[in-house]
């Protein structure tokens, strides 16, 4: 089987459709799972993480599974299947450090983290409340973990421990940290992105110097008319961009914090957001609709439109290369992938 294709510099805009035009999606189907293998609606994907380097997938299902896919060999035999969670699985995210190091959290409030290579769950821990997202930090020494219910989890991995329990004011979704990783942005019910430090959890401040004493308020981003569902950093560090159940992705310019523009083709609330690995292109992952809209990140023009069966709820582009995972229909797809030479 090819490798997997890979320009050695970044595609211009003017060129993006010529270079994806002709490349066709490659299907990852679960046959050994739910009552119709891959297709089955007990077995649609929720969610899908790249390992750093780009060699792996990992995908959770609403029946359980997690697997572990090598993205040149599409059969399901040559995937790894990691047994043990007892619900189904919400989020999954490789330790941005290790290669063969994947956390998985279920929403029963099961962590557990795995070594891909021996199929050991090395470490497990338990939070309270229904969880729903995850994110390790950039150093991967810990990571944070959100609940239904407004907690944030700050973990530690290597002890099997929650160092400490944070209640957020409102309602937060999947948070995102800044390359640093002595911030955490966290996307809110109220449409609003909260910066808090890290670890300590401590709000970003504005001071209002317009006012005698100097008033200091929190500091929020400001960018959407409902739900902020999602949030994540451009490769480069220069775009913050959410996703909100407005059918709106918001790109902030990390500098002056201002909204530099929206993207306003999506069609339902989006749940996923992904830059190329040069930060050039966004794209955004719906609840509803049949494409995958792809975003020019300086201009925001459109630059390719990607068809599918249906919906695509996670999308995430390959951290070297451009090479698109999503999944359509419950079912793990990737474009540049070449399956035909041998």
């Amino acid at each position: 089987m090819a490798p997997l294709l890979r320009p050695r510099y970044s595609l211009p805009k003017e060129k993006f459709s010529a270079y994806f035009g002709p490349l066709k999606s490659q299907s990852y189907n679960d046959t050994t799972s739910g009552p119709r293998g891959g297709g089955g609606s007990h077995h649609s994907l929720s969610t899908i993480a790249w390992n750093p380097l780009g060699t792996l997938i990992a995908t959770g299902a609403v029946d359980k599974t997690l697997r572990v896919w090598n993205p040149e060999k599409p059969n399901v035999r040559f995937s790894t299947e990691l047994k043990g969670h007892a619900a189904p699985i919400e989020k999954v995210a490789f330790n941005p450090v290790k290669d063969a190091e994947l956390c998985s959290v279920s929403s029963d409030g099961a962590l557990k983290i795995w070594d891909v290579r021996t199929k050991a769950c090395v470490s497990e821990v338990k939070v309270s409340g229904h969880a729903t997202s995850l994110a390790w930090a950039p150093d991967g020494s810990s990571l944070l973990v959100g609940s239904k219910n407004g907690d944030l989890f700050h973990i530690l991995p290597s002890q099997s421990s929650i160092v400490s329990t944070h209640h957020q004011p409102v309602g937060t979704n999947q948070m995102a940290f800044c390359w640093s990783g002595d911030k955490v942005f966290l996307p809110t019910s109220e449409g609003r992105i909260r910066i808090l430090s890290y670890p300590d959890f401590e709000p970003v401040l504005h001071v209002n110097h317009a006012v005698p004493d100097g008033e200091s308020t929190e500091f929020t981003l400001k960018g959407h008319t409902a739900s902020c569902l999602t949030a994540e950093l451009s490769p480069t560090g220069k775009y913050l961009a959410t996703g909100g159940a407005d059918s709106i992705i918001a790109l902030f310019d990390t500098k002056d914090w201002l909204c530099q523009r929206t993207v306003t083709r999506m069609v339902g609330p989006v749940k996923s957001i992904s830059f190329t690995f040069d930060g050039s292109y966004v794209v955004g992952g719906c609840e509803e609709g049949g494409s995958l809209e792809v975003t020019h990140t300086e201009t925001g023009e459109p630059v390719h439109t990607f068809k599918t069966a249906g919906a695509c709820e996670a999308v995430v582009w390959a951290p070297t290369r451009y090479c698109l995972a999503y999944s359509d229909l419950g079912v793990l797809r990737i474009i540049g992938v070449d399956t035909d030479r041998k």
